[in-house]
């Protein structure tokens, strides 16, 4: 009988390890978002650019080499975003992000050509 509550007991605390490392992996993006919200949009656009890019490729509608040139040019816009954000403590200011995202405007409309 002892051991059926060591082993519960046991079982309990295996899973309560296993949620709260789940949990704090949620929390770390969601505190991302909150401290860094216009990093973050710029990143999930590139993000999103990324798997459009990946996706034209896949139907055809775009070559490997024009692939490529438009992730060169995704990355040349992260850099910034990165050499911005180094520059300011982590963050970017509305202007930066305005900036970013005209340039990804227009590499958002090369993928769709």
């Amino acid at each position: 009988m002892y051991r059926k509550h060591i082993r519960s007991a046991l079982a309990i605390a295996v899973i309560g390890l296993f949620a709260g490392g789940a949990s704090t992996g949620a929390m770390a993006q969601t505190q991302w978002e909150q401290n860094h919200p216009r990093r973050d949009q710029v990143n999930d656009r590139l993000a999103n650019q990324n798997k459009r890019i990946h996706k034209e490729v896949k139907e055809g509608d775009l070559t490997k080499r024009q692939a490529a040139k438009l992730h060169k040019d995704d990355r040349q816009i992260r850099k910034e975003e990165r050499l911005m954000a180094s520059q300011n403590h982590g963050h970017i200011t509305k202007q930066e992000q305005r900036t970013l995202n005209q340039q990804e405007n227009k590499v958002s409309k090369k993928i769709g050509e």
